[in-house]
């Protein structure tokens, strides 16, 4: 498939989104009443056309009073839901993150949203075979602390406010269980992707034709949500051997930040994500676009972050981990 800039950026937002989410933990053994698990068949094409028509494409979950659809969802992301944690939270194979699957279920009798988690945490189980186990591990991370000029990041005025899930939707908006509660989001006629997450703020997500960059500017933001966003950002940029950012900056205050992935990184990020991107060294065609300058992905977030007052250095932290014990790579059949 050919590289369209607003198919990356409902892509990044949607595994943003879809990554994070997750429900209340899971109360006993429930499960669906049926499901089916198939690889993703997912039609690049239409999701194009979509896109330029300003609709968010069909991605991650969508739970119902009598359905639940999981869509082009990796083991990674769908553990995470089923969890109760971050994808970069898991300990397992570096497949995890690769192969995606559509899964279709039917929700029991009686049965609510936020039973959803335990349930595709049965289902995991009984289709893969997954066995996990929680603990808390000392891992090399990235720390996210204050440079030596201080930080240059404006406060945001007011504090973020948290909307009514319920209440009406504005044209073109959709909303999806997200991290620590409902996500609104809607793609502008420009392709500019707004995430509202209510009291956790809000994220504008826009492609750059003029200078090839992606933007991601981020309001009423703390410095621990902005470390989860940047843990997310390079687990999707450089894989599942990125590392894991912890806030050590020491900053308490709500803030506005502007984060920029270059070219390079979006092509990277473009073909994790499984698009047909043509490669090449810079001047090698109209066809090719040139290799991230750091192999592990994410090196213009590091500079973006260097523009704001702060830093990315080498730590090590005790962090909490999902570790896999065992999983099988295809499911049993349906």
């Amino acid at each position: 498939m050919k590289f369209h800039g607003r198919i990356v950026s409902a892509f990044i937002f949607l595994l943003l989104a879809s990554g994070a989410a997750r429900g209340q933990a899971p109360q006993g053994k429930l499960s669906f009443d049926v499901a089916t698990v198939k690889p993703s068949a997912l039609d690049m094409q239409k999701l194009a056309i979509a896109a330029q028509a300003g609709k968010m494409p069909k991605i991650g979950p969508e739970i119902g009073a009598t359905r639940a659809t999981y869509t082009f969802m990796t083991l990674s992301e769908l553990i995470s839901m089923a969890w109760n944690v971050r994808p970069y939270q898991i300990s397992g194979p570096d497949w995890l993150s690769k192969q995606r699957f559509d899964i279709e279920a039917t929700m029991p009798e009686g049965a609510t949203k936020n039973d959803a988690p335990a349930m595709l945490q049965s289902l995991l189980e009984d289709r893969f075979k997954l066995t996990v186990h929680r603990a808390q591990e000392e891992h090399k991370v990235l720390a996210l602390v204050v440079g030596k000029s201080g930080p240059k990041m404006k406060e945001s005025a007011t504090p973020p406010q948290a909307f009514d899930p319920n209440s009406p939707l504005e044209p073109g908006e959709t909303q999806m269980e997200g991290l620590d509660g409902p996500v609104r989001m809607k793609i502008g006629s420009d392709g500019t992707v707004t995430q509202n997450m209510g009291a956790k703020g809000t994220i504008v997500q826009k492609f750059d034709r003029q200078t090839m960059t992606f933007h991601f500017k981020s309001s009423g933001v703390t410095m621990v949500g902005y470390a989860e966003l940047l843990s997310t950002l390079l687990l999707q940029l450089g894989g599942p051997s990125s590392r894991q950012v912890v806030d050590m900056t020491g900053l308490k205050g709500y803030y506005e930040l502007d984060t920029e992935i270059s070219m390079a990184d979006i092509m990277a990020l473009a073909r994790n994500l499984g698009m047909n991107v043509p490669t090449g060294p810079p001047g090698g065609g109209a066809n090719t676009v040139p290799e991230a300058s750091d192999p592990g992905g994410g090196s213009s977030v590091y500079e973006s972050v260097s523009q704001m007052g702060l830093k990315l250095e080498d730590s090590k932290a005790t962090v909490d981990r999902l570790v896999i014990d065992h999983v099988e790579k295809m499911p049993t059949e349906n």
